[in-house]
């Protein structure tokens, strides 16, 4: 499968950390996702992608246009189809919310159909791309569509732009009464905005910033010093960081290492950086 990926110019660049273009026959069918810290966009221009919630009670969804995902707090599940041809963007932590004209709250753990915010965009994009294989071509058309679709920044949400950066600079290790007090605001406040802004709040943030810098640093070639890695990223208490990592990924820090090292990611593929194969 090809992934061809760039970042667009200003101002989009202030709110997206990249558009892409992946097409072709996946490797792995089904893939675990963990939590990230960012919204996103998919365009499907192929045939219908399943998406699963890590609770078995929420019925799974074939998505068949495109569909809209805030920051997610637990894992999911994508089962592509035999060959695969969507559009994307990831977006900035803060950076989904003045495109989707409602507060990003309202798409915490969800995903939803792109018409249910954006009306025919997924048919202007189709037509600007038809058929070519042009990854050019249609980055070029999602470009285009988040410029038309972009409001003006609020004071509000340069407030989250700027708290969510330092969390990010330091991988969440900040407590966020501190992180309130350097913004200037109390940490209600400070929360209120990431709940509007982003969709969590800002311990969440920090948490997902957190075991992303973990899970990203596992190299499965080698032998894994777990207690190491963990108290490198901040977890001061091995039973917490076995208990979420049990949660973020569906697997022990060991059985996600035995599928790694069976199933191992491959490092000039960025899409496989954080999923997993479902088994």
């Amino acid at each position: 499968m090809e992934y061809v990926a760039r970042v667009p110019g200003p101002p989009l660049d202030r709110y997206v950390d990249d558009l892409y273009c992946l097409t072709g026959t996946p490797r792995h069918r089904r893939m675990n996702v963990p939590p990230m810290p960012s919204g996103h966009l998919f365009l499907n221009l192929g045939d219908p992608v399943v998406l699963r919630d890590s609770d078995p009670a929420t019925a799974p969804e074939a998505m068949a246009d495109g569909w809209f995902m805030g920051v997610w707090t637990s894992r999911f599940t994508v089962e592509y189809p035999e060959a695969v041809r969507v559009v994307g963007v990831h977006f900035k932590p803060w950076g989904l919310s003045p495109f989707i004209g409602a507060p990003a709250s309202e798409l915490r753990d969800r995903w939803v159909p792109v018409d249910d915010l954006w009306q025919r965009s997924v048919d202007t994009i189709r037509n600007r791309v038809g058929e070519t294989d042009c990854a050019a071509t249609a980055l070029r058309a999602l470009e285009e569509e988040l410029l038309v679709r972009l409001a003006a920044p609020t004071r509000s949400l340069g407030l989250v732009r700027y708290a969510a950066r330092h969390l990010e600079a330091v991988h969440g290790a900040v407590p966020i009464a501190d992180l309130a007090d350097a913004a200037g605001v109390s940490g209600k406040h400070l929360i209120d905005q990431f709940r509007s802004h982003v969709g969590v709040t800002p311990k969440r943030v920090a948490r997902i910033y957190r075991f992303s810098r973990l899970i990203l640093s596992v190299d499965a070639r080698r032998p894994v010093d777990w207690s190491a890695l963990a108290h490198r990223a901040g977890y001061f208490d091995q039973a917490h960081f076995g208990k979420e990592f049990k949660e973020f990924t569906g697997r022990t820090p060991s059985d996600f290492l035995e599928l790694r090292r069976r199933l191992p990611a491959d490092p000039d593929f960025p899409p496989d950086a954080g999923p997993m194969p479902a088994g």
